[in-house]
């Protein structure tokens, strides 16, 4: 073995066994300041660390990513959203977890999302379901669980079933909650790009919590 491929295999070894968590953890930490003794829940070492993971345990990427978040579940208090608030936005069916055993053969939650069964025109209203199933979802991963899966069924879909501005707020709402980028508007794909995949369309996604 030549001594680049032992160090390799040593380094691998290391972060394997989390040598380099603890330090990138603590400045993570340092970046986001104070709030991390207020909020001791949200900024928790496992939080950080799914940050860090979805960064290449980049600490200011992750830092400024989870900074993010905290600043949004601030100011929009998801926790605060209750059935009767969206209640209304529900009565199609529109997005719904999977009932059945809650999950896929991989543990993963399962989130159903029927675009053609939209009902209303409250953009807001619309955010805040979307954002009360999201958070409803991922409180219910198993708990070695960060993945959950998203099918979206094309039902009834027409280019009239979702705005522009709803699928910019969807977008944005993702970014800041998932820990890893995947999200802009340009990814909401229309039934008749699909077609070799029938009606649905299913899409894998990393969550923290």
């Amino acid at each position: 073995m030549t001594k680049s491929l032992k160090l390799d295999v040593f380094m691998k070894l290391r972060e394997k066994l989390g040598v380099f968590e603890v330090p990138n953890i603590d400045e993570v930490k340092r970046l986001i300041g104070p709030i991390v003794d207020k909020l001791p829940t949200l900024c928790s070492e496992a939080e950080i660390s799914r940050y860090l993971r979805t960064r290449n345990w980049n600490s200011k990427k992750a830092g400024k990513k989870f900074k993010d978040s905290i600043k949004w579940r601030l100011e929009y208090k998801p926790e605060r959203i209750r059935w009767e608030n969206v209640a209304n936005e529900a009565e199609t069916g529109k997005i719904y977890r999977a009932n059945y055993c809650d999950c896929d053969k991989c543990g993963r939650t399962v989130l159903i999302m029927r675009p053609g069964f939209q009902n209303t025109n409250a953009v807001n209203e619309q955010i805040l379901y979307l954002v009360y199933c999201m958070e409803n979802a991922i409180w219910n991963l198993n708990p070695d669980q960060e993945q959950m899966v998203w099918l979206i069924d094309f039902q009834l879909w027409n280019s009239s079933s979702i705005s522009l501005k709803v699928s910019r707020e969807t977008a944005k709402v993702l970014q800041i909650i998932m820990p890893r980028d995947w999200a802009s508007p340009s990814s909401i794909i229309p039934q008749k790009y699909l077609c070799h995949f029938g009606r649905y369309a299913i899409i894998n996604t990393n969550f923290g919590r």
